[in-house]
């Protein structure tokens, strides 16, 4: 048998960090996947990153989001347009996230690493920190998806309960209604709190991460400034101070509501797994299960025939296919689901998706309602 461990991050202090947890089983599945992948782009001839698309994609968002901030700073002035403009910057807001930033962030935007950095940096453009991502993101939920104490995504404190492993709290049972509007603070926790307590404790949940230093450090200092500049000071010499609040309060939500939501649709849901780390006689944490089957067990992907859903998310609802191929242009991931689907069957593995957007909507309600439940697991 074969123990494998497959951290997804760029730098050596990160492999050693987070090597604390390893994956059994041997490669067949991920290799023989890697191969039909690579038959796919040598039969297409076509690229795997710095596609036509997703460069003319992401003018037209940056388009968006520029349109709708400058029409809200310049051009109007009633109540009943700002409001309506608001919730449009919200979700343009979401969009460079889903899209732009999160390829960039992946390498998976482009061949040249600038390129990738550049996209990646639209990040600390919308409030967040691109270097704290990639530690978050990139490193940790990508390596242990759904694992309760090493996925940070499915830990929201005492708030909820995301994992049959976590503890339950009376008030829990109506996690159902009260989450869904908790997640709409989540970018206004991100922009205001959580990337300069992470950074000043050095974790994220149980994992230690290093500081930013050097350059690291000054764009992470010059993105919140931009960004705080950006929404409040230069608004705030053309419009009353309460008018600038309610629409960053407003576009604020909406973003964090729609990034939330997404994410949770891929992982909390009845159809995912939780698998359970065992201790081994080593003192090292295992999961019994190859890395890439895990990743299929643990995320689902949902509406994949949506056009509209697949332009907007980024590809986000082809999760699969993203923790298995992250470095690869979120454009090609419908023609490689069919790949995947297909190499899961033969080889004995579930393959989950749901048909719909509101498919999965509902699946996730029935998580948080069931996750909610005293007998539904660990008290």
């Amino acid at each position: 048998m074969q123990t494998r461990s497959q951290p997804i991050s760029a730098s050596t202090h990160q492999h050693q960090t987070l090597a604390k947890l390893k994956f059994n089983g041997s490669d067949r599945f991920i290799r023989e996947l890697r191969r039909r992948v690579d038959a796919y782009f040598e039969h297409t001839g076509q690229r795997r990153r710095d596609c036509p698309q997703m460069y003319f994609k992401t003018a037209s968002i940056l388009a968006w989001l520029a349109g709708a901030y400058l029409l809200l700073l310049f051009a109007v002035h009633a109540w009943w347009v700002i409001l309506p403009l608001a919730v449009v910057l919200g979700l343009s807001m979401a969009a460079v996230g889903f899209n732009i930033q999160h390829d960039g962030a992946h390498k998976a935007y482009s061949d040249r690493q600038w390129v990738n950095r550049i996209m990646a940096l639209t990040l600390d453009l919308m409030g967040g920190s691109s270097y704290m991502w990639d530690w978050k993101h990139n490193s940790i939920h990508h390596t242990y998806p759904n694992i309760n104490g090493h996925d940070d995504d499915i830990n929201i404190g005492l708030l909820g309960r995301l994992a049959p492993e976590q503890r339950r709290l009376p008030f829990h049972r109506f996690q159902g209604i009260y989450l869904w509007l908790l997640y709409g603070f989540l970018a206004v926790k991100w922009h205001l709190f959580d990337d300069f307590y992470q950074i000043a404790v050095g974790r994220i949940g149980g994992h230690t991460i290093r500081r930013p230093r050097g350059k690291d450090l000054w764009v992470f200092i010059g993105g919140k400034a931009v960004f705080f500049s950006l929404a409040f000071v230069i608004p705030m010499l053309l419009h009353p101070v309460w008018a600038v609040f309610c629409v960053y309060a407003i576009a604020a939500f909406v973003s964090g509501l729609v990034l939330s939501v997404v994410f949770q649709l891929a992982h909390c849901v009845g159809e995912a797994q939780f698998p359970v780390a065992s201790a081994s006689a080593d003192g090292t944490c295992r999961i019994e299960t190859e890395w890439a089957i895990h990743q299929v067990q643990t995320t689902v992907d949902f509406a994949r025939r949506n056009r509209v859903l697949r332009w907007l998310l980024g590809g986000l609802n082809f999760q699969v296919e993203h923790h298995l191929f992250h470095k690869i242009c979120h454009i090609h991931y419908p023609a490689l689901s069919k790949v995947v689907e297909e190499t899961c069957r033969e080889f004995g593995i579930v393959y989950n998706e749901h048909r719909s957007f509101l498919g999965a909507l509902g699946s996730h309600f029935r998580w948080l309602v069931q996750m909610g439940r005293p007998e539904s697991g660990v008290e």
